[in-house]
């Protein structure tokens, strides 16, 4: 799957409003705007045996996170799969032509949630966790 930008499938004000509306967009810009965050956690919970890292875009300057992503060597994980982390970042800061940070998370999905104003699982129309789960499982891992 090719790298895209995340911005490119941001929630419409109608989506943002309707939970449910949200929850029935396509795997691909669910994860990509507004449960990136929950695919990342997933993702290194389905390899605990293996070093994954979280990551996250912010414009520069600004605290707020906009996309998160599971991190191992040089690769990166989220909607659009493992593709090289560089290019990740390349795609986001095209589309969003304006200056971006990476930042390391280390915090636990409750920290992150409350400090990024984002959604824990329990707070979407559906439990976002066994779809996340698929959709990981659909892409195979760089080491493989």
């Amino acid at each position: 799957m090719a790298v895209t930008a995340a911005g490119v499938f941001r929630r419409t004000p109608q989506e943002r409003a309707d939970q449910r509306l949200a929850w029935e967009r396509a795997d691909q810009p669910f994860f990509a705007a507004g449960a990136c965050h929950i695919l990342a956690w997933v993702c290194r919970d389905t390899y605990p045996d293996r070093p994954i890292g979280l990551a996250g875009l912010r414009f520069a300057g600004q605290s707020q996170v906009f996309h998160v992503y599971a991190t191992w060597a040089d690769r990166a994980f989220d909607h659009a799969g493992w593709n090289p982390e560089a290019d990740l970042l390349a795609a986001n800061r095209e589309f969003e032509r304006r200056p971006l940070e990476r930042i390391a998370i280390v915090d636990d999905l409750a920290t992150f949630c409350r400090e990024h104003f984002s959604r824990m699982p329990h707070q979407y129309w559906g439990d976002p966790l066994p779809r996340a789960r698929d959709y990981v499982n659909r892409h195979a891992p760089p080491w493989e």
